[in-house]
């Protein structure tokens, strides 16, 4: 990770040694064998809530917080505890595969194409898509990119236009290593927190608590190769590796983070808080402890947040999951534990809230795949999934199967509504030089198919994207990939026989183009869409929107659609809406519909959106709208 002393929580470290794991026996498709019964030994019990060898040969006992002592040497009652790993206690026993084992089914073969279409200019460490139809691209200080800055340092940001493959330098003054982010109501993107000042570039200061702010506005291109700005304003706290979700009000909610980019398993170093941020994205100045956090250290930076349709937020990290209100400042309710192997960072998998629709009362469903057992090269990768809705009166994971285990893979929804899923690597976690077997297949999920008969294999590509790759969807509805730079500086040609150098950093572009464009269907896009207004309101209000048709559909949707801030397989704040509608005239070329906006900013936060009119399953070209914040 970062120089000198500053490591990963990838990092591979004593603590983190699958030697220590020997009590969970592990199996490609098993999941996890039933564990064997430990010996009872006579050790002394916990007086602060660490355990295991490595702190004293010390048991948990009769700790308040639980008798399990983790993999990692804390003491819980939670699955990250209890579960694959646990040292001793009360731990769990049992065979997931049992439970899934119903469900599999071969995955279908489905048509998808990858493509080289430029350089990103910089190691694309997190991403988001931008109102001039452009992408950014985010980094953290190197020794080597590809652009230059007039102050004639390397550029650490990019600025990639899709419809020429150029790229321009994007200059910022604080280390955004490993930040999170956001769209605040107004359109800015904000980049959140950072890591520490290197001494091979000394225009770039901190950014452990950095704000650093991007104005791309509406239809105009006099903002384009615009740089960062950065006031002044500051985090109340050091966060590395925080997420973030925008609230109803344009208020962002900030979870998580390193105090200083150490060892994880080492309290001290840890910050398993929140805080909120005002609609202008600046600090309200207060860190609050988050109790989730804590109880699941060290799996507690980058957990996923879903805003639900109440307003409250969905949080879930490593195995556990509750719904909390960021403003009230409380736990609502928790949930079931996600059977399995850990699901957030270093092992993180992938999260997606399911595209809502006003038929079923916009209820929220959520679904998690992916995942790891433990931090270093030889950790299998979890093969399963969970789907959960949250608010529903008794909650609970429904499981299935994907084709195959993986880790740092990407979730994200495609404008027809299923899940594509790409990236990362089948055996490793994430961090520096501590992965292998690239996942090299697009995987597509029909999440409206019957419960094991939902996994596609999409097309595949030749580039291993491991460790901080990107990947999202773009206006033409095509998904650009980027990014894999698992090593500490960049190197341009890989070592096979050296671990940490197996994988060069990648500056390659690709862009996927699913099943819907292709063997001739991109033909039967809706075009010439207009929106008269593209300003929109919630409260139900409804908005025009023109389009032509090519051929009469048999399925008719509009979408509103929010990418979010890409990084380290999250996508932060993503979300699609199917959205109703009047006024189609059936054998029309030329159509002219109201659009009914959802009732309220818990189900479209304000912020900016693309808006994609789907025929049959084919997109249009999509066209960026602001949803405003309902005052």
């Amino acid at each position: 990770m970062g120089a000198n002393s500053r490591v990963s929580p990838g990092a591979p470290q004593t603590l983190m040694n699958p030697s220590n794991l020997s009590t969970s026996k592990v199996h490609r498709m098993t999941l996890r064998q039933k564990q064997e019964e430990k010996p009872k030994l006579d050790l002394k019990e916990t007086i602060d809530g660490l355990c295991g060898p490595e702190n004293g040969d010390t048991i948990c006992g009769d700790w308040p917080g639980g008798s399990c002592c983790s993999a990692y040497g804390f003491c819980g009652s939670t699955s990250s505890h209890c579960g694959p790993g646990c040292q001793s206690g009360e731990c769990e026993s049992g065979n997931l595969f049992e439970i899934l084992s119903p469900n599999t089914h071969a995955p279908d073969t489905i048509h998808g194409a990858f493509k080289v279409v430029g350089q990103s200019g910089v190691p694309a460490m997190s991403a988001a898509l931008l109102a001039n139809g452009r992408v950014v691209f985010i980094d953290k200080v190197e020794n080597y990119t590809q652009l230059i800055l007039d102050n004639g340092q390397y550029a650490y940001s990019s600025e990639y236009d899709p419809s020429t493959n150029m790229v321009a330098p994007l200059r910022y003054e604080t280390n955004a290593f490993c930040s999170g982010g956001a769209f605040l109501e107004d359109g800015r993107l904000i980049s959140i927190g950072g890591n520490s000042p290197l001494p091979m570039d000394p225009t770039v200061g901190d950014g452990f608590r950095a704000l650093r702010y991007l104005t791309r506005p509406l239809d105009t291109n006099s903002w384009d190769g615009k740089s960062w700005d950065e006031p002044g304003n500051k985090l109340s706290t050091n966060r590395w590796y925080a997420s973030a979700q925008i609230l109803r009000d344009g208020a962002v909610f900030v979870v998580s983070g390193s105090l200083n980019g150490l060892n994880p398993s080492v309290i001290a170093n840890n910050n398993p808080t929140y805080e909120l941020l005002n609609k202008d994205g600046i600090s309200f100045g207060h860190s609050v402890l988050f109790p989730i956090l804590e109880e699941n250290q060290p799996y507690y930076m980058y957990p996923f947040l879903h805003l639900l349709k109440d307003g409250t937020v969905f949080v879930f990290v490593a195995r556990s999951a509750e719904i909390f209100d960021a403003h009230g400042q409380k736990t609502v309710k928790k949930l079931p534990d996600l059977p399995g192997d850990y699901r957030s960072y270093p092992n993180t998998g992938g999260s997606v809230l399911l595209p809502l629709r006003a038929a079923n009362g916009w209820d929220d469903e959520i679904i998690i795949c992916g995942g790891g057992a433990f931090v270093g090269i030889a950790s299998p990768t979890d093969p399963s999934c969970g789907r959960i809705k949250p608010l529903s009166k008794d909650p609970q994971w429904e499981l299935e199967l994907m084709p195959d285990g993986r880790v740092m893979v990407e979730g994200m929804i495609l404008p027809d509504g299923k899940l594509i899923w790409l990236n990362g690597c089948n055996r490793g976690a994430q961090g520096f030089g501590i992965a292998k077997d690239p996942s090299l297949d697009a995987w597509i999920y029909d999440p409206e198919a019957p419960l094991g008969r939902r996994w596609s294999i999409g097309g595949k590509t030749e580039i291993a994207r491991m460790y901080h790759s990107v990947a999202l969807v773009l206006l033409d509805g095509t998904v650009m990939i980027a990014g894999s730079n698992p090593v500490e500086q960049p190197i341009l040609v890989p070592n096979p026989d050296v671990a940490e150098q197996a994988f060069a950093t990648e500056f390659r572009v690709e862009i996927y183009t699913p099943h819907y464009l292709l063997d001739g269907r991109d033909k039967f896009r809706p075009y010439d869409v207009e929106l008269p207004n593209k300003h929109l309101l919630v409260d139900s209000e409804p908005f025009m929107v023109g389009f032509k048709l090519h051929t009469e559909p048999n399925d008719l949707r509009v979408v509103l659609y929010h990418g979010g801030f890409v990084t380290h397989s999250l996508h932060m704040g993503h979300r699609m809406l199917y959205l109703d509608y009047v006024g189609y005239q059936p054998q029309s070329k030329s159509q002219t519909i109201l659009v009914t906006m959802p009732p309220d900013n818990n189900i479209a936060p304000p912020g900016p959106y693309v808006v994609y009119v789907v025929a049959d399953g084919v997109p249009s070209i999509g066209v960026f709208v602001m949803v405003e914040a309902k005052r």
